[in-house]
């Protein structure tokens, strides 16, 4: 088991810990050590241990309390995860149907063949008019 060197409030502490954490108990020593530093800035030298369990109890508090902002985080997702089931099991809602009006081919080719008589006929009184 390595021992790793940590410093909480300016004293030395050898610890061990398993091969592979010891960044962890870094990082875990240096959250105790910016409690202990806040002690010492608002208090002054505490003993050992009451300094320890003090920056403990700090460290204690905050983790309760973001323990708590994390269910009530949950509770959200758990709500918002729920009423996003309910809306995906909604059916869908029926199509709507649109009627586009289709004028049939056959009445299109009647029309276009009186726009060509009508056209005829047009030029034909164009040219009894003019002769």
């Amino acid at each position: 088991m390595p021992e790793v060197e940590i410093r909480i409030g300016g004293r030395s502490f050898e610890v061990s810990c398993q091969a592979g954490e010891e960044h962890f108990l870094q990082s875990a020593a240096a959250m105790l050590d910016a409690e202990a530093t806040v002690l010492a800035t608002q208090i002054g030298r505490l003993p050992e241990a009451r300094m320890l369990l003090m920056a403990g109890l700090m460290l204690a508090d905050k983790t309760a309390g973001l323990e708590e902002r994390l269910a009530q985080a949950q509770v959200r997702v758990e709500a918002a995860e729920a009423e996003l089931a309910a809306w995906r099991a909604r059916p869908l809602p029926d199509p709507v149907r649109i009627e586009v009006p289709v004028i049939p081919a056959g009445v299109t080719e009647t029309l276009q063949e009186l726009a060509a008589r009508a056209e005829a006929m047009a030029a034909r009184a164009e040219e009894k008019a003019a002769g």
